[in-house]
């Protein structure tokens, strides 16, 4: 959403509200917030300006705990910039912290 301060997205969910405070975690985007609108609920998310990619990754590739390069090598530009977003057993958490933590996971998503 180019030169947008915020943005609606639809439909909430505690999945989806766990990946956006990863997002917050990183600097990728400001305040969030759920709004309820007696259906689903949904999101405003405050936009910073810092996202030039985001998407999703499909199907959910199983990720062992020492192979976190390789990914990073196959969605993110360039090493150390930008974060894959990693569903574990702890919860939803960055690849970097995975690799901190000897974690392994599914791979949910990338931003940079």
């Amino acid at each position: 959403m180019r030169r947008k301060r915020e943005c609606i997205v639809l439909p909430a969910s505690i999945f989806a509200s766990e990946v956006l405070r990863i997002m917050q975690k990183y600097r990728y985007i400001g305040e969030f917030e759920q709004v309820d609108d007696g259906r689903t609920g949904k999101f405003r998310i405050q936009l910073l300006a810092k996202i030039n990619k985001c998407g999703i990754i499909t199907p959910r590739f199983s990720v062992k705990k020492d192979n976190y390069l390789f990914w990073e090598r196959q969605f993110l530009p360039s090493y150390n910039m930008g974060i894959l977003i990693v569903s574990t057993s702890k919860g939803v958490m960055s690849h970097h912290e995975a690799q901190e933590g000897n974690l392994g996971g599914a791979l949910i998503g990338y931003v940079y």
